[in-house]
């Protein structure tokens, strides 16, 4: 039985203020396998982004905890939590998170970069021109549309080969078409990399497209269909 990727081991997050305390996530537990694709769904507020976050060390569950490749992430300070992400995680987001004083190759050099890696820009112009932006090297994300900065933020989230790829509603600010494309490439090079894919989406159709679906509802997980 191989081991699973990662694993969200009875987690909770509960918030207060001075109307009480809000359980926003109710002991989630769950195991993925690597190269596993899985989308998250549920309606708005049901706590999908929450459990993205919690999956990447970036919020602290009340509870329970995360472990990516065998590595319990709230054991570790912050500092070391923000290295094991830097090896181990990829992200794309809605609203791209480009830095737009970089070119789309600066912007994909990057997270090489901060590893130390010494052939970034080799290995950046290859996953640009992978993803078909080897005409856009050298543009500012201000220049490039709604579906080539997509294409930049899959470029970044995969020129390192993580072991797990998060992405938060990744076609949500798209129109369909582009949308398409978009997912397209993402699990094209879901499979070439054998990266384990988690999608937070609201499109029953991309949802279907993935190995797994996790239904949340109001912070809890449903059981999965047999």
């Amino acid at each position: 039985m191989t081991d699973p990727i990662i694993a969200v081991e009875h987690v909770t997050r509960q918030v207060s203020d001075s109307t009480g305390t809000l359980t926003i996530l109710h002991d989630i537990d769950f195991a993925l396998r690597p190269r596993q694709s899985t989308a998250i769904v549920g309606a708005s507020g049901s706590g999908k982004s929450t459990l993205l976050a919690m999956m990447a060390g970036l919020d602290l569950p009340t509870t329970g905890t995360v472990r990516l490749d065998g590595i319990d992430l709230f054991a570790l300070d912050e500092d070391a939590r923000a290295a094991v992400r830097a090896r181990k995680l990829g992200f794309v987001f809605q609203s791209f998170q480009l830095l737009a004083h970089l070119t789309a190759l600066e912007n994909v050099m990057l997270p090489l970069e901060l590893l130390g890696r010494a052939d970034a820009r080799t290995k950046a112009t290859e996953m640009l021109q992978r993803v078909g932006l080897a005409e856009r090297l050298t543009h500012y994300p201000r220049t490039l549309s709604g579906g080539e900065q997509q294409r930049v933020a899959l470029a970044r989230a995969f020129v390192v080969q993580p072991a797990v790829l998060l992405a938060d509603e990744p076609t949500g600010s798209l129109d369909f078409a582009t949308g398409e494309r978009v997912m397209a490439l993402m699990f094209e090079m879901n499979r070439e990399q054998g990266t384990t894919l988690v999608l937070v989406t609201h499109d029953q159709a991309i949802a279907a497209r993935c190995d797994r679906q996790l239904h949340i509802e109001a912070g809890r997980l449903l059981p999965e269909a047999a």
